[in-house]
């Protein structure tokens, strides 16, 4: 040839170097194949990658390919993969029950509900007590199939079984642990004290820790009632050790553990019991049992997860777990225990001239030791009041009072000759509420007549009373509005302040961005500072939107498809909408764990309680995420009532109620060619973003305040139902 092609042979010099630096992957039906083959779904790899759900699923359908470091990163993941799973090696079992279909991976985060005839080809654990067993099948026979050796649980060794198993016995007597993603494992265990030593040496339980100076998760056994019999546990718990918290010292259990040297936690063995022995070193030895005939899992939060069959609540469980963190007790004290996960108290510090490191205080956490907090912030029956007299009450001069709307106001005549009453709810609004939030981290300083400042965080004494809501800023520009049909933003009742009273930062911020001026008296500042929540927030939102993705409710949707996605979401798949109502409850209950009151055992007031011990006792944390969360609120309020002249007629916590045409929000939100007013009520599934919490008519509305003879009662309370009972009223 005396014509070389070489045009064609520069590109294809640069294909194979394209190949060598790793930018070509793999086939689109190759990632789809790695992917189950290991047993993720698409919202794990997206929460991996830190992208969108709708980001995986275009790179394995080829409407679009990953660029810079994710390509990097996902290329990376497909490599360690193809590792693990190679193309001649068949893929994992992922079926659910028995007759049930695949589920699609898109839709089911980890796998499906399993039961033994699903998990055939699942291993025991291997161990001390008698080796690898071989896997069991459905009739309780030996099963020939080849062990599997993908970790259920994850990538790390330790914990290839996953965080959490539901320990069961089945009706031939055995007693099997079922894993997260299908697998059971045979239990040899004859008591609870040999159950909680297999957990540590053989179950492969556990979950990795959530930042670098963190420690690992406890492994978490789940007993059901049956098992909760073979180990010598009541089956429930009597009244009198219902309202305890825990069953007797002296019963037999216990003293059996004690024989064992294993050790319970000051609140003994209750619906969620942590059985440990002091630590050697770095190394743990704490296993936590969780019972739901105990009522472990509150059906508040929980729904009927606690009467799911063995394996599918080891699925709830197990998502919950993937997604936020192994549960450490409700979902009060796992939100609490998030919060330290992420922020440890402490670091190892650089080695020293011996080469040693020692802990030391890991900056931007809260640290070991607890801290005082202001006297106005202290709740009623702190020792810090102990000098008061027995019967004072406290004004709002005194105490920090920030806590969440509940107003309601008559309607207007133009409201009567409407039709409709409209509730929209803000999405997780106390998690938005806390995103980007600078927080105290030390001790609060008084300081007499300060200059304001927004950036310090603290709580303040300072009269709000001349701030009139007829005519305040939004933006750049002022704002002409009738007051009467609003609430004011300062109180959680609404009502116009009658003179100076306490303040978290927020609230006195949201003062100025009206256009008014303000002058402390007093505060009590907070000078070590930092955005503490964020991480809590973002795990709890990406889990939560996770979650709904699953369900179908996904954060790119037009207005109209995002309300006809979450008219009865929770139906598609009712433990997955499980899992959605306990990460709200999260949040929800972490953040009022920051204030725990007292719980019986004796206390008086003026004395200290156990939660004061805690470094995560923090009432100015509360009170600034729920002044944030409110104001937050009224900004919208304010946003909507100047651009559209509509007013509420109830709030509610986070749910607004307006009087309008139609039936659905579109009716009275102010979307223009799809989008919303900048700043005010916009419709989807993020949190911060709204949705529809349900209709009543104008009709009912006004029957029901003519029926219990309360112009202002709070229809927001029951617009998702319209169900009012006279114990709701107080009749």
């Amino acid at each position: 040839m005396t014509d070389q092609p070489q045009p064609l042979f520069t590109a294809v010099d640069a294909l194979l170097a394209t190949v060598d630096d790793g930018g070509v992957l793999p086939a689109l039906d190759e990632r789809v194949r790695l992917r189950e083959a290991a047993g993720l779904t698409q919202a794990a790899v997206a929460q991996a990658l830190g992208v969108r759900v709708a980001s995986i699923q275009a790179w394995e359908t080829g409407r679009a390919e990953p660029k810079a470091e994710r390509l990097e990163a996902y290329r990376r993941l497909l490599d360690g993969l193809s590792r693990r799973f190679p193309a001649s090696a068949a893929p994992l079992s992922g079926s659910s029950e028995a007759g049930r279909p695949r589920p699609d991976p898109a839709a089911a985060p980890l796998s499906a509900p399993a039961t033994p005839a699903a998990v055939s080809a699942a291993p025991s654990c291997p161990g001390a007590y008698g080796g690898r067993q071989p896997a069991r099948r459905a009739d309780g026979k030996q099963s020939t199939a080849s062990l599997r050796t993908a970790p259920a649980g994850g990538t790390d060794s330790r914990f290839e079984n996953g965080p959490l198993a539901v320990v069961d016995v089945d009706t031939g007597g055995q007693v099997l642990a079922y894993c997260t993603g299908g697998l059971v494992l045979d239990v040899p265990a004859k008591s609870l004290a040999a159950l909680v030593d297999w957990t540590l040496a053989e179950a492969k339980l556990g979950q990795a820790k959530l930042s670098g100076p963190g420690k690992d998760a406890d492994p978490l056994l789940v007993l059901t009632q049956a098992a909760v019999e073979r180990y010598g546990l009541p089956a429930t718990l009597t009244d009198e050790e219902r309202l305890a918290g825990r069953i007797p010292e002296n019963h037999k259990v216990i003293k059996q553990l004690a024989r064992a040297q294993w050790k319970l936690t000051r609140r003994g063995f209750g619906p969620w019991a942590r059985i440990y022995r002091p630590a050697s070193g770095s190394e743990r030895a704490c296993v936590q049992l969780c019972i739901p005939s105990w009522h472990a899992l509150d059906t508040r939060h929980w729904g009927q997860a606690g009467q799911l069959p063995p394996a599918e609540l080891a699925r709830v469980l197990g998502v919950y777990a993937s997604r936020v963190m192994t549960p450490r007790g409700s979902t009060a004290v796992t939100g609490l225990e998030l919060m330290t996960a992420l922020h440890p108290p402490t670091r190892a510090s650089q080695p020293d001239a011996d080469g040693k490191r020692h802990s030391e205080h890991n900056p931007g956490s809260l640290g070991q030791d607890p801290v005082d907090c202001a006297p106005c912030e202290a709740p009623d029956g702190h020792p810090l009041l102990a000098d008061l007299p027995r019967f004072h009450v406290r004004g709002p001069g005194e105490k920090l009072f920030e806590e969440a709307y509940d107003w309601a106001r008559p309607m207007t005549d133009d409201e009567c000759m409407l039709r409709h009453l409209v509730g929209i709810d803000v999405n997780m609004a106390f998690a938005a509420g806390a995103n980007g939030l600078t927080v105290g981290l030390g001790a609060p300083t008084h300081v007499k007549a300060p200059v304001f400042d927004a950036k310090v965080p603290g709580s303040w004494l300072v009269d709000l009373s001349h701030v009139d809501l007829s005519r305040v800023k939004t933006g750049k520009e002022w704002a002409d509005l009738n007051s009467d049909l609003l609430p004011s933003p300062f109180t959680p009742k609404g009502e116009r302040p009658q003179g100076p009273a306490w303040y978290a930062t927020p609230t006195v911020a949201y003062a100025v961005e009206l256009g008014y001026g303000v002058r402390p008296l007093e505060a009590y500042v907070r000078y070590g500072s930092g955005r503490y929540l964020d991480g809590w927030y973002q795990r709890l939102r990406d889990a939560y939107l996770a979650t709904m993705a699953d369900l179908g409710v996904h954060a790119d949707m037009t207005p109209a498809d995002f309300l006809t996605a979450m008219d009865g979401y929770q139906d598609r798949d009712p433990q997955l909408a499980i899992v959605a109502s306990a990460i709200k409850a999260t949040v929800k209950g972490g953040l009022g764990k920051l204030r725990e009151r007292p719980r019986g055992e004796g206390w008086k007031p003026g004395r200290p309680w156990r939660a004061l011990s805690r470094p995560t006792w923090r009432p100015d944390i509360r009170a600034a995420v729920i002044s944030r969360t409110r104001t937050n609120l009224h900004r919208k309020i304010v946003k909507h009532a100047a651009f559209t002249g509509q007013y509420p007629v109830a709030i509610l916590s986070d749910c607004v109620v307006y009087a309008a045409d139609g039936p659905s929000p579109l009716d009275f939100l102010p979307y223009r060619d799809g989008k919303p007013l900048p700043g005010g009520f916009k419709l989807g599934v993020n949190p911060g973003l709204v949705k529809h919490e349900g209709t009543q008519s104008v009709l009912w509305g006004e029957e029901v305040r003519e029926r219990f003879n309360a112009p202002e009662l709070n229809l927001a309370r029951y617009i998702k139902d319209g169900t009012v009972t006279d114990t709701d009223t107080g009749e």
